[in-house]
């Protein structure tokens, strides 16, 4: 395969008619200042895909769903409780319908990969599938219809809260020992002979409040190749309890007490102390942040600007799914910094686009957070490759230098013409090229659950 686009974000800046040769889902050879040839796929200007680098895609079909304020105050707290209350009706069925919606409209949204922090693994109430894996199958499925570039990400949830709390409720779907966990872990992996060959396997302790300190140890030394994420520090309330508990804040523990590094991938990580914030940015791990669903849950701002001043790696995440866009993920990341530091173009270090800084800083750490070679566009990484046009209205009075910006803060994910996934070419002419199967299944799936949740 070959595509021709007439500019391309290089390593080394942009560049006019560009060939991309692709062989095996990987790029093979780069061309600069060349004419388009026959056969060669043309689009107007190509830049690396980003990786969507923390999942949860059942949530998705919640969506305008826990908007309606009850008595009391509504918190992230009120918020999980009503996502408990949904999870109890969803099958196997609607789980993998579920999914392959919110990765066809990643891919569209101009993202080619995702890692799906995936915790329900039992049915409601807590019985076993006969399959332990049954649910993680469903999500190998939907990725191999959509043909996303997928991490999966197990999860580990074994306690309903600190201290080893029982797990109650809609929690019952997400419970595991450690031998459950290890043997649900190795059976995801067995399935990989099935999936894409870009398909990888890693884990996720939940958070310090789902976990104990001696299980989350043993899994990591389990698992060592990583990739690791973990929740950390969303709610203050979170970091009270952990303090509490373990007597130290979860970002300040996790640092001090396990080895972490660029295996691992910090989720939210938004309530940290200024030193927390220098140790982490000094550790080599990424820092997960999900602006859309941050501030639909009222999570709070990140500290933006002492952890990219500090060399920080981070990466984008649409977590809930709430709202899947790239752009407005973006755009909701530089304006939380400007609405708390009443100060504008913060998310950049020194003087410079801060639209380039958060492009090329989420394609980097979401490759990173992922473990896949991708994140730039070089001879030997994944063609994870996004196509935009230029001349779109929000886009076309801009120079080549001003795309960036354009893209994060003034365009929409209409821009987007094309996606290719490893090589595979799922988003042409702005549309995926499953959308009319995959929303067939998604639509008769909402009917399905609307007759059960009303």
């Amino acid at each position: 395969m070959r595509i021709f686009s007439a500019q391309a974000w290089l390593e080394d800046g942009w560049k006019n008619n560009v060939t991309i040769s692709i062989k095996n889902g990987e790029i093979t050879a780069i061309e600069t200042q060349v004419a388009k040839k026959p056969g060669d796929i043309a689009v107007d200007t190509l830049m690396p895909a980003l990786a969507n680098l923390h999942s949860h895609s059942f949530q998705r079909a919640m969506a305008g769903m826990t908007e309606y304020r009850t008595a009391g105050r509504d918190s992230f707290w009120t918020w999980r409780t009503l996502m408990y209350q949904f999870l109890e009706h969803l099958t196997p069925e609607h789980i993998e319908a579920i999914a392959a919606l919110v990765f066809m409209e990643m891919q569209e949204a101009g993202y080619a990969s995702v890692g799906e922090f995936h915790y329900v693994h039992r049915q409601a109430g807590g019985g076993r599938y006969d399959d332990p894996a049954e649910l993680s199958n469903r999500i190998f499925s939907a990725a191999n219809l959509s043909g996303i570039g997928l991490t999966h990400l197990p999860v580990l949830y074994s306690y309903g809260g600190v201290e080893k709390a029982a797990l109650s409720g809609g929690q019952l779907r997400f419970g595991h020992n450690l031998e459950e966990f290890e043997a649900l872990v190795r059976s995801a992996k067995n399935s990989l002979t099935s999936s894409n060959n870009d398909t990888q396997i890693g884990i996720a302790p939940h958070s310090l409040r789902a976990t104990a300190p001696d299980e989350l140890t043993t899994v990591i030394a389990s698992f060592p190749d990583g990739p690791i994420h973990i929740h950390i520090a969303e709610q203050p309330k979170e970091v009270q309890d952990v303090q509490a508990w373990l007597g130290a804040r979860p970002v300040e523990w996790l640092l001090e007490t396990m080895d972490v590094d660029q295996k691992w991938c910090l989720i939210h990580a938004t309530h940290m102390t200024n030193k927390e914030t220098l140790d982490l940015a000094a550790s080599g791990a990424v820092a997960g942040l999900c602006p859309i669903t941050e501030a639909n849950l009222g999570d709070g701002p990140f500290n933006g600007p002492a952890y990219l001043n500090a060399g920080g790696r981070f990466g984008l995440g649409s977590d809930s799914n709430v709202r899947i866009s790239l752009t407005e993920e973006f755009r909701t990341l530089e304006y939380s910094q400007r609405l708390r530091d009443l100060r504008r173009n913060v998310m950049v270090q020194g003087e410079g686009s801060v639209g380039k800084a958060l492009y090329l800083g989420a394609a980097q750490g979401g490759a990173q957070a992922l473990n896949r070679k991708a994140g730039k566009i070089a001879v030997g990484n994944l063609a994870d490759l996004v196509a935009i046009n230029s001349g779109h209205q929000s886009l076309c009075g801009l120079s080549s230098d001003q795309l960036f910006d354009g893209l994060c803060f003034a365009a929409d994910d209409s821009s987007v013409t094309d996606v290719w996934c490893a090589g595979r070419h799922m988003v042409q002419d702005s549309e995926h090229i499953h959308r009319t199967q995959i929303m067939r299944h998604y639509k008769s799936t909402m009917v399905e659950l609307s007759k059960l949740i009303s």
